[in-house]
């Protein structure tokens, strides 16, 4: 199908942002409005909170792991 932006030409790119400040998409974005939408979107902001305590646990795991290798040898 080839580079898809090859025919976005400046003129274009101008008229589509116009376009798009004329539409505002941004302002009819409701989300979700059922109990059922809302409860599946809940969890998008959440940013693990766990990850720190698994990094720590991998760090630990590997450091046992090189001592295990270097008893052995």
């Amino acid at each position: 199908m080839g580079n898809p932006a090859a025919g976005w030409t400046p003129e274009r790119r101008k008229r589509h942002s116009e376009a798009i400040r004329r539409w505002k998409p941004w302002n009819q974005s409701t989300g979700p409005k059922s109990p059922e939408g809302k409860a599946a979107v809940s969890g998008n902001a959440w940013s693990g909170g766990k990850w720190l305590e698994f990094r720590e646990a991998i760090k630990a795991l590997n450091q046992a792991m090189r001592e295990q290798r270097d008893f052995i040898e």
